[in-house]
Parts: C-alpha cells; sequence; structure tokens
C-alpha cells in the first residue's frame, strides 16, 4: 500500500507540476519521463554528461517501484525560483555596494565566524589578504562601534563591521575650531579696540600737555620781560633776582617738557650720574631738611644711556617727590645707580623710608588718577612710565614695598658703554704708569 502511495504521489509530480523540471530514470540513467525540461525527450533518451551535472545539484529520489525495480527521480529548481535568487542575490549586492560606498565610511563585511570577507569599501585594498591586517582593522572597528548583524536568504548571518570616517572625525572638531576663530577674533577685537582706546588717551595726554606748554609760554615771556626791568633798578637785593631768574628757568624747562609729549623723543648718550645729581639737587632745594637725600653709583665711572635729558629729569624730579611726601616727618631718599652683570643696562633704584604700599597698588599705581595724597590729580606716575617706556624704551616698576617701611622704583634702561670703557681704560692706564 504504502509502495502504491509513493508511485501515486512521484506520478503526480510528474504529471501535475508546471514549474519544476523532473526526470525519472531508470538505474542505468535511462530516462522514463520528464516534465518542464528543456530539452527534446524524444532525442535525449539518458541522463548523462552536463544534464546529468545540471539535475545532481541535489541528491535524487530512489523509491522502489514494483518490488524490486529502483527508479530514481531526478529534478532541480524552477526557472521562477531561479530568477528570484538570482534578483534577490542582486539585492544583496546592491545593498553591500550601498553600505560600502555611504559617506566614505571605512566598512568590511564578513562572515559569522569572522573568517572570510564578503564585502568591504574605503580601506586599504592592497592588505585584504593579509589576515593580520583584516583581524586587527575588525577589532578596531568593533570598538569604535558594534558590528551590525543582518540575515540574508541562503546565505546565513552577516555582520557589517565600521568605523568613523575621517570626514566625519573632522566634523567632530569642527565646533571646538569655529569655538577657538571666534576666541580668536574676540582677542583681536579687544586688542583694537585696546588700541584705539589708547591712541585716544595719547591724544588727550598730548592735547592737554601741548595746550598746557602753549598757555604758559605767555605769560612766561611777560615774567622774563619784568625780570630785566626789575634788574635795571638800583638798591634791589641781587640775590632775590637770581632766585627768581632760577625759577622762571625752571619754569621755561617745564614748558620745554609739556611741548615734547607727543613729539619725537630725541635721545642723547647722556651721562646719566650728571642728570640724576642734577635733577636730585633742584628737588633736594625744595625739600624739607628732615628729609636726607643719598646718591651711590660706581666710583671714576661715566655711565652713558640714550636720553632726553627734560623728560628723563622729570622722572626723576617726580620719582623723588613722591618719595619725599610719603616720609611723615624725618626720613631718607636713596638713589642706587648701577649696570647689570651683562654690562648692558643700567639700573636706577629709587629707595624711600616711607609709609609704602600694599602689594595690590603695585600696577594700579601707575594709571591716571591713582594717588595716595589728600592733594593731587595722580598723574605724575603715570607720565613717569609713559616717558621711560614710551620714549626710552626702557622699565619702570614697583621693585619692593613694605607698609610702613617704604617702597623702591626701579627703571630700567639700555645703556651706551663705549665712553665708560675708555675713561676706565684711561684710570687703568694712569695707575700703571
Amino acid at each position: 500500500a504504502d509502495n502504491s502511495e509513493d508511485i501515486t504521489f512521484y506520478s503526480s509530480i510528474i504529471s501535475k507540476n508546471t514549474t519544476i523540471p523532473v526526470i525519472l530514470t531508470e538505474p542505468n540513467g535511462e530516462i522514463i519521463s520528464v516534465n518542464n525540461v528543456s530539452f527534446d525527450p524524444d532525442t535525449v533518451h539518458r541522463l548523462t554528461d552536463k544534464l546529468q551535472e545540471e539535475f545532481t545539484k541535489y541528491p535524487p529520489i530512489a523509491f522502489d517501484y514494483n518490488s524490486g525495480n529502483i527508479n530514481f527521480f531526478y529534478y532541480k529548481d524552477s526557472r521562477v525560483f531561479t530568477q528570484l535568487r538570482e534578483l534577490l542575490n542582486d539585492h544583496i549586492q546592491s545593498f553591500f555596494t550601498d553600505v560600502i560606498n555611504s559617506a566614505s565610511v571605512p566598512v568590511i563585511i564578513t562572515d559569522s565566524a569572522r573568517e572570510d570577507v564578503v564585502a568591504y569599501g574605503n580601506i586599504d585594498s592592497t592588505n585584504v589578504n593579509d589576515s593580520v591586517y583584516i583581524n586587527q582593522t575588525l577589532d578596531e572597528m568593533a570598538y569604535e562601534n558594534d558590528p551590525i548583524k543582518i540575515d540574508l536568504a541562503d546565505q546565513g548571518p552577516r555582520f557589517i563591521y565600521y568605523k568613523d570616517s575621517f570626514l566625519l572625525k573632522q566634523l567632530r572638531y569642527y565646533p571646538y575650531i569655529m569655538f577657538a576663530v571666534i576666541g580668536v577674533f574676540l582677542i583681536i577685537a579687544y586688542l583694537l579696540f585696546s588700541v584705539a582706546r589708547k591712541s585716544e588717551q595719547n591724544q588727550v595726554w598730548v592735547g592737554m600737555a601741548k595746550e598746557t606748554a602753549h598757555q604758559l609760554g605767555t605769560p612766561l615771556s611777560s615774567m622774563y620781560g619784568w625780570l630785566e626791568l626789575l634788574k635795571m633798578r638800583n638798591g634791589l637785593d641781587q640775590n632775590t633776582l637770581k632766585e627768581i631768574e632760577k625759577d622762571l628757568g625752571r619754569l621755561q624747562t617745564i614748558t620745554e617738557r609739556f611741548s615734547k609729549i607727543g613729539s619725537e623723543a630725541n635721545l642723547l648718550h647722556e651721562n646719566i650720574l650728571e642728570v640724576i645729581r642734577e635733577s636730585i639737587h633742584y628737588a633736594k632745594a625744595r625739600t624739607s631738611r628732615k628729609v636726607k637725600f643719598e646718591i651711590n653709583h660706581p666710583k671714576d665711572r661715566i655711565i652713558r644711556a640714550p636720553l632726553n635729558r627734560y623728560l628723563f629729569e622729570w622722572v626723576i624730579e617726580n620719582l623723588c617727590k613722591n618719595a619725599a611726601d610719603a616720609i611723615e616727618g624725618e626720613g631718607k631718599v636713596s638713589v642706587n645707580i648701577f649696570e647689570d652683570e651683562k654690562d648692558k643696562h643700567v639700573i636706577i633704584d629709587v629707595n624711600d623710608t616711607g609709609k609704602g604700599l600694599q602689594k595690590s597698588q603695585f600696577k594700579n599705581i601707575f594709571k591716571p588718577g591713582v594717588t595716595s595724597k589728600k592733594r593731587g590729580w595722580g598723574l605724575g606716575l603715570s607720565l613717569s612710565k609713559r616717558i621711560i617706556e614710551n620714549y626710552h624704551n626702557g622699565r619702570i616698576y614697583v621693585k619692593a614695598s613694605v607698609p610702613g617701611k617704604g617702597t623702591t622704583f626701579r627703571i630700567v634702561l639700555k645703556k651706551h658703554k663705549d665712553l665708560g670703557e675708555k675713561l676706565e681704560e684711561n684710570l687703568v692706564n694712569k695707575e700703571q704708569a
């Protein structure tokens, strides 16, 4: 009964199916019956060679026909199924191509065991056959991003390994670059604003100084005229007239100082020791006798530096006057002049025994309007800083200060050493002689 049912089933497949190619043969390959085949059954009578290879993709089904007569049932995929499979493979290949070519992302598609590379893109093609390189690259990709698992018909599971493209890595740092560019732009804008503000301040300073010099010029000329009239009168104290003349000369010097603000400084190689001595002598004569002045400098030396004499004297007088004002009662103002170890700079320290400064005041003390005096405009040190740094290319700063003990201001200038060396050489030669 079972045998009869099998025969009926296979006969039904041969006779009724309209798509699957089937062949029924004898054990020796003799064709008994066919259906849905592409060859002519009248001319082909045996399953051999290419035809046999074509129909043995799947193992044939053997069945016992009529008690011991074994026949074989051969079949292969239908044309529709083959076309569908080819279409599916095309879609799979197209999917792989789209994945590989998307956004220039480095991609490797492997089988489930990570042994075979199914497809790849945007990696070095010369190293695809290098298993060490592939495994290392797969590890790097898996570290950056979890691989994507896909299941494909008739191909089993596949894994897509990928990592960020070079463009994406650049875009990741783009915001930081933008912030940096914006920061640089803001810094440049701030610097330009500061330069513009300082330029405006300089114009105000220059305008004020020149206007002051102009206003002083007219009464000064008149005072010189009145002084000459007084000299022609008999019976007047000549010493008094000489002192008036000195003060007028001093006023003339101050006027020249103001007139030089904003002009190009004419620097001459002056003997800095002589300039400082004259400045201190003038300040000493107009300061309380309770304040002692002291100058310390190398003996038998002429130290020359590029100076504008009128402006530099103004700085020394300002520092000495501030030092004397800081001393409440008796005290001392010391001016120490020396050269640095490399013999390239001359250093002037103006030290007082006054009330001193807080450390927070060290930088602010040079700003216009900042003063520790009850009366004063706070312009002396600001002018001094401008004269030393802008006109003499030097430095002036608070070297040290202790509240209640005193303050030391330091000036650093480039020196002109040729004449000093010659004088020292002459002194040595005289001693040897």
